[in-house]
């Protein structure tokens, strides 16, 4: 049966510490779904576990990232080798609410082309994690939405939904860290195409630790923040323009 929702699932070194995420997706997601874990070398201890859960539920795809390894590139190649329209990013981490995979794919097939899972909004929560990391997403998804009207008030959260076309139209720039979800959305809103939120409780995970670099990868969260201010682009001269700031 084709999947309905593509979710792709980054994983560095998880081991065993991703098994109870499994559980938690496959057992509150009820539309068909497939789930691409994807790790960037063989030897990482996420893979032999993938490998054997996959023997007893063919839902979970084990993904090899062939195309360079961090979260960007993993991200990018989960999403090429998606096999539903709707594809859905999320970490092996377990922080994310696996509830709410659903919620934000029906948004995506009703017409936005990113649908975000909003920390920052009401209902929302960040429960645990660095402050100062926190301070500053919350700061960039607040003003992004104030002053830009970006369409979430939670654009640098990895939790989100896109539409498979969409993302293959203007396409990743980002090669380094988690810095695709803000991409995404300033892309999105340089189009002036749609994006959507749902509010969501993140929790920090209480097993291993975060593969977030903060000060190697903000510049990078910088670049598309000041990306999304900008007048409206028609898809040749987005292309054009990202191609031009390589």
């Amino acid at each position: 049966m084709t999947p309905r929702i593509s979710l792709v699932v980054t994983a560095h070194n998880e081991g065993a510490a991703i098994i109870p995420h499994l559980d938690r997706i496959l057992d509150t997601v009820h539309v068909p779904i497939e789930v691409l874990v994807v790790y960037d070398t063989p030897d990482d201890t996420t893979a032999p576990v993938v490998e054997e859960y996959a023997q007893k539920d063919a839902r979970v795809v084990p993904t090899l990232n062939t195309y360079g390894k961090g979260p960007a590139r993993a991200i990018k190649f989960g999403i090429d080798h998606a096999a539903a329209d709707v594809v859905v990013v999320t970490m092996a981490d377990g922080c994310d609410d696996p509830s709410q995979i659903e919620d934000l794919a029906r948004l995506v097939e009703r017409g936005v082309v990113v649908a975000a899972a909003s920390r920052y909004m009401s209902g929302g929560q960040q429960v645990g994690g660095p402050r100062l990391k926190s301070s500053l997403s919350r700061l960039a998804g607040l003003t992004l939405w104030l002053f830009c009207a970006v369409g979430t008030r939670d654009a640098t959260n990895s939790y989100k939904a896109y539409s498979k076309k969409f993302v293959q139209e203007v396409g990743i720039d980002s090669d380094a860290g988690f810095e695709v979800g803000i991409e995404l959305v300033a892309k999105a809103r340089r189009l002036r195409l749609p994006v959507a939120e749902i509010p969501t409780i993140w929790l920090d995970r209480t097993d291993g630790q975060s593969n977030f670099r903060l000060g190697e990868w903000i510049p990078r969260y910088v670049h598309w923040y000041l990306f999304a201010f900008g007048p409206k682009l028609s898809p040749e001269q987005l292309t054009a323009k990202t191609e031009s700031e390589r």
